[in-house]
């Protein structure tokens, strides 16, 4: 799944350069989580020549599913004035990639720690132009889910039909699933089974 990027230069000419190193650095960043829903990246010179400090600041933003955002910010007091722009946008990806990489973490933890609450279930109706859809589970119940809780995939690839995994939690109107996972296409293996134990015929 392609992350989604917001990319503002203020007191900064963009270049064709910047934007690919920006681009390259997110791109890492999906490495480490390959579920982000959101990056925002605002690059400025704030007006002035400081005689200390460097000439930028940078401001990173992530969204992850289940309600994090993620700020990494590199001010000009952080740098020295022989601090290129490149530097910084690499100094404040960094600082980025640490958090994100200590979120992946705990998240697989809490996961590992709750096996009861990893479930299955099918994709039992879509709704894309409303951002969410709902499962039916092996009980012949429904569960809803937003398109941010979909991981690895977008909620426009998905089928009625389809196979995955997912964990339950309370939202404000009653269940939903989270961290939903396609574990058997339409068509692919696993289906039938899917299909039988969630009674379907």
């Amino acid at each position: 799944m392609q992350v989604p990027l917001e990319l503002t230069f203020r007191g900064v000419k963009k270049t064709e350069a910047l934007d690919d190193l920006v681009r390259d650095k997110v791109e890492k960043l999906h490495r480490v989580c390959d579920y982000l829903t959101s990056c925002r990246v605002a690059v400025e010179r704030p007006q002035g020549n400081p005689s200390t400090g460097s000439s930028y600041r940078v401001r990173v933003a992530v969204q992850v599913p289940r309600g994090h955002e993620l700020v990494a910010v590199r001010e000009p007091s952080q740098g020295t004035v022989n601090d290129t722009l490149e530097t910084v946008i690499h100094r404040t990806f960094d600082a980025m990639r640490s958090q994100l990489e200590q979120l992946v973490a705990k998240q697989r933890r809490d996961v590992k720690a709750h096996p009861s609450q990893d479930m299955a279930g099918i994709v039992d109706q879509l709704f894309p132009d409303e951002d969410h859809g709902f499962l039916k589970t092996p009980e012949g119940e429904s569960v809803y889910f937003h398109r941010n809780a979909v991981v690895n995939e977008d909620l426009e690839d998905l089928v009625v039909g389809t196979g995955v995994r997912y964990v339950e939690e309370m939202g404000e109107q009653g269940p939903q699933a989270s961290t939903v996972q396609v574990v058997a296409r339409v068509g692919g293996p696993g289906r039938e089974e899917l299909r039988e134990d969630a009674g379907e015929q």
